[in-house]
């Protein structure tokens, strides 16, 4: 039974997910880099690790949450020189393949069960513990950790093997840049042609195009609140690992080659920590 968990990362959604857990009955020991994110959870009486190392060090679960940070990993101190053997570690970042498929393998050195879990969802989805977690591994190991998930997870599924959660999560990623751009296109078009916002979105609603993305990040963009709850520069850096697999897989995406050009338009213009939402802004130039 699982009973101890590490969690290295407390970012914009990580925060969130360690924050639920700490209101179950597991034992928490948490570390990030940035000390108000720390702060905050120690608020909430979980333990703090000074290293990633001394996080992982004696648990039965450790979960890991970072960008492609692979120093906090492998580096010196990181979570792969404290980890035991049989403990579960889960990669619940969003990498590429091959940091996914060291990471199998410095895990089976180690005697480590390994899952990756990359989540899908904003700050908002974490907080409401309504993520959708993709994973890749063994099914009974997903089993195992179906519990401490649910503490921030509404869907949890299994994919296939280690690396199939990672590709299935690049579909999402190229799907949402796309669906952003195409509904910041909408409203711009709508709003030259004379119609609020909100009419626009009240229609988009009512027929075979409404979706809870058009519909949340809609209603924020004509409120004017463009507050990170998934930062552009990320969307922006999984729309290139999109189009980098793609051509290894002598794939044309040219939808998405557009769009990856326009996120790193909004990106160049400063645009990069505020939500992805604010893409919409170089069509109101």
């Amino acid at each position: 039974m699982l009973k101890k968990i590490g969690f290295v990362g407390l970012g914009t959604v990580g925060v969130h997910m360690a924050a639920n857990l700490a209101k179950s009955d597991y034992q928490l020991t948490v570390f990030d880099e940035d000390a108000q994110a720390v702060a905050e959870l120690a608020k909430l009486g979980v333990k703090i690790g000074a290293t990633p190392k001394e996080t992982a060090k004696g648990q039965d679960l450790v979960i890991v949450i970072v960008p492609e940070s692979q120093f906090l990993v492998f580096g010196p101190g990181g979570v792969f020189e404290g980890i035991d053997p049989g403990t579960i570690l889960v990669d619940m970042g969003t990498h590429c393949i091959e940091t996914i498929e060291r990471m199998a393998v410095e895990a089976k050195k180690g005697r480590v069960m390994f899952l990756e879990a990359p989540v899908w969802g904003s700050k908002e989805h974490a907080a409401n513990g309504l993520l959708t977690i993709l994973t890749g591994g063994d099914e009974a190991l997903v089993g195992r950790c179906r519990e401490p998930f649910s503490y921030f997870g509404l869907n949890i599924i299994h994919i296939g093997k280690i690396g199939d959660a990672t590709r299935m999560k690049l579909i999402v990623n190229l799907l949402q840049a796309e669906m952003m751009q195409s509904l910041s296109e909408g409203l711009v078009f709508g709003e030259k042609m004379g119609f609020k916002p909100d009419k626009i979105l009240e229609v988009l609603d009512s027929g075979g195009v409404a979706s809870p993305l058009f519909h949340s990040k809609g209603r924020s963009i004509a409120r004017g609140d463009f507050s990170r709850n998934l930062a552009l520069k990320y969307v922006h850096a999984q729309m290139i690992r999109v189009l980098e697999t793609a051509e290894k897989l002598n794939l044309d995406l040219p939808q998405a080659k557009t769009v990856q050009g326009i996120f790193a338009q909004a990106v160049a213009d400063g645009r990069g920590e505020e939500d992805f939402s604010a893409v919409v802004k170089l069509l109101r130039k």
